[in-house]
């Protein structure tokens, strides 16, 4: 106990970063095995066997329980019932399924709410998020890892060395219900966290920017959470703060749970989470995680009111594939492996509209995960639900537990289909010049996007679209994206090109690291707001961007935002374009190519994007975002085809992936499009001609 004791107090205060070393965990090697949600706590005990049963007989090769069943394993405090889960572990290995056994830490029973409300989660309102919805605990607070740690110690006693468990599974989705935590640990907390950090007052008055607006505090005792609620407007960069805390917190509380597991499960056994929408969870840094766990898992549901769909009349029923690759290759940079837990079988619940997938269109999901690299899916759920909150959510059976529904079939067919690949070759499995030739780093950092959403500038900039339209059009290449940190190797051998869209907050390492990057070779494309700030969020004492000057062979003038419904023209290569939200105007060096200049306004024939080379490399900065993406495009296309690198020319929303020696192509638009499919190759499934919704795989032995 005392050891125990101790663990605790030391991954507590304040988020000290202690990492346990993962063991050589059974992940599946270049196979893509799919399982299913299942709750036995929803359903009779005299069904469990029938759906365990029916679940092995689909072809499924895994199920995934308990991260909501804390309660029905802890009814009372002390008093615990595993004997249902004890008999459902027994029956996925009677019928030869692996388990997913999660933590069940994202639902806290009642009494534990109720005995101390101090670990809930309050809202910016100053209102505790109560018991009756998940994720409403702070899971860094020490009173309630008291409680973790009492429930973990007897799963793991019970299932860390089950040859049935395959791993585990930290928590739901971890973020904070409401987006942040503003309870009074957490004011505690921030304090204890920003003194770790500056220790001086003084230190933290300077970063925050204190003398504007009388800010300044004179101990760290007096600060309080920014809340825009409490004033109307909050210091940009004590939010920042605010949100780099509140991600921390979030780790820690994974922190606490995988360290607490490891050396008591078994050595095959491996720890995940399953991370989703971080789109919408600014607290959510996957990248804060990359040692406490075996690799990140990714939550995709594909059809919701919020996805960044393509144009066409089926584009509701098909969903936003740029999405869902965008989401696993960002959860795959964390470890170098991935897999997708939670993938929707039909029609969920929780959009605002909830339309039918296109027959089909299922089935499409899961290729074009396993074409993306993704090592296992898992769709919620096997049965759907009679009663609560996701009545409406469709499984792969119908609500009478023993029709296999629409979506299901397609799981079904798609288990049959990718058991049914031939096997590939050692020499096909090598990954082709062309493949190689096209990778690309992705700069990521959390803070930037939160940064720039926070003080956008203009109404119409949008961080997250931004990103996307470069990633959307790297896609259209074929090229396979690598998300990278700023402390991880800029490798030109493993990444000939990289991109950091809007890559605001910037110090002269990063600056070093990319001039060294491009001087080896490697060819990097910035874009606009690049180098605008430090890492406090500060302007330079310069000339606008001016510490990115010398790398992009340019100054930058000035911007410029144009007004709702009025569009500016570009002009490149003898084209016009439309743009509308960002502008630079830029003055390029001598032996500075000029890509594209403004075609009106007062500054007509001012330089908006342009090309410097640098030792053996070349870097190329975008200084404007056009209307619809395709001015970027064609920078990309002509920045990759100069450099030697093999593209594809593929319609937006049409996906070609390789895996293993193979090919796997994915069509979300609404109209059908033509396939690069080599004479040479062997197509396995579908046709060089692809319909909406469908799938060709091939196999070419040719480099």
């Amino acid at each position: 106990m005392k050891r125990c004791l101790t663990l605790f107090i030391s991954i507590y205060l304040p988020f000290n970063i202690i990492h346990a070393q993962p063991a050589a965990p059974a992940l599946p090697g270049h196979t893509m095995p799919i399982g299913a949600y299942y709750y036995p706590e929803h359903w009779k005990k005299e069904q469990w066997e029938r759906d365990i049963r029916k679940m092995a007989e689909l072809g499924f090769a895994f199920t995934h329980y308990a991260e909501f069943a804390w309660a029905n394993m802890e009814p009372e405090e002390g008093k615990y019932q595993f004997g249902w889960l004890d008999t459902c572990v027994d029956l996925a290995a009677k019928y030869g399924l692996k388990v997913i056994m999660c933590t069940p830490t994202a639902t806290p029973p009642v009494w534990l709410t109720l005995k101390h409300p101090e670990i809930l989660v309050v809202g910016a309102e100053g209102d505790p998020v109560r018991h009756g919805m998940r994720l409403n605990v702070n899971g860094s607070n020490p009173v309630f890892q008291k409680y973790v740690q009492r429930i973990l110690s007897k799963m793991i006693e019970r299932y860390g060395k089950h040859p049935a468990i395959w791993g585990w599974q930290l928590d739901n989705e971890p973020h904070f219900e409401g987006l942040y935590d503003y309870s009074g640990f957490s004011q505690s907390s921030f304090r204890k966290w920003l003194q770790q950090k500056y220790v001086q007052i003084d230190s933290l008055n300077s970063a925050w920017g204190a003398s504007f607006w009388s800010f300044s505090y004179n101990s760290f005792g007096q600060i309080r959470i920014p809340n825009a609620k409490e004033t109307h407007s909050v210091n940009p960069h004590a939010l920042l703060d605010f949100q780099r805390y509140n991600a921390d917190a979030l780790a820690a509380g994974l922190r606490f749970q995988s360290s607490f597991l490891r050396g008591k499960m078994s050595s095959t056994q491996w720890i995940t989470t399953n991370f989703a929408y971080y789109k919408f969870l600014p607290s959510v840094d996957l990248f804060r995680s990359r040692k406490d766990l075996d690799f990140a898992a990714h939550t995709m549901y594909l059809l919701s009111t919020f996805l960044d769909y393509p144009k066409g009349a089926l584009a509701p029923r098909l969903g936003s594939g740029m999405e869902l690759a965008f989401s696993s290759e960002l959860a795959r940079s964390i470890k170098g492996y991935t897999g997708i837990m939670e993938l929707q079988p039909g029609q969920i619940n929780w959009g605002q509209w909830n339309s039918q997938p296109l027959p089909g269109a299922v089935k499409m999901w899961i290729w074009h995960s396993f074409g993306l690299g993704d090592r296992f899916v898992c769709t919620y759920r096997f049965r759907q639900p009679l009663f609560g909150g996701e009545q409406f959510h469709k499984g792969i059976m119908e609500p009478d537990g023993i029709t296999v529904s629409p979506g299901g079939s397609e799981y079904v067919t798609a288990i049959r289909e990718i058991a049914g690949l031939p096997k590939t070759s050692d020499a096909e499995k090598a990954v082709p010049e062309a493949v190689a030739s096209r990778a690309t780093g992705f700069l990521w950092k959390q803070e930037n996007l939160l940064g720039m959403e926070a003080s956008k500038h203009t109404n119409a900039w949008d961080s997250w679209k931004h990103y996307y339209l470069y990633y959307e059009n790297l896609k259209t290449l074929g090229a396979s994206v690598h998300f990278l940190q700023e402390t991880d190797s800029f490798d030109v051998k493993k990444y000939p090109f990289m991109v950091a869209p809007a890559f605001e907050m910037t110090d002269s390492n990063l600056i070093r690291k990319w001039t060294a990057y491009v001087k080896a070779g490697g060819h990097l494309i910035l874009t606009s707001r690049t180098g605008m700030k430090n890492n406090d969020g500060h302007l330079w004492e310069a000339l606008l961007q001016q510490p990115i000057y010398e790398l992009i062979g340019a100054t930058i003038n000035s911007y410029d935002h144009l007004a709702p419904g009025v569009n500016g023209t570009l002009k490149m290569d003898g084209k016009d374009y439309l743009w509308n939200i960002w502008g630079d105007q830029l003055t390029p060096k001598s032996g500075t190519e000029v890509l594209a200049t403004y075609g009106d306004q007062f500054y007509k024939g001012t330089t908006a994007a342009v090309k410097n080379k640098i030792g053996r490399g070349t870097v190329h900065y975008i200084g404007v975002q056009s209307l619809d993406g395709e001015m970027e495009k064609q920078i990309l296309r002509k920045a990759y085809l100069s450099a030697g690198a093999s593209i594809l020319n593929l319609p937006n929303y049409v996906f070609v992936e390789w895996r293993d020696g193979y090919w796997v192509a994915v069509n979300y638009t609404s109209a059908p499009a033509d396939l690069p499919i080599p004479t040479t190759a062997t197509i396995i499934t579908g046709g060089a001609r692809i319909a909406p919704g469908e799938v060709t795989v091939w196999r070419n032995v040719q480099k």
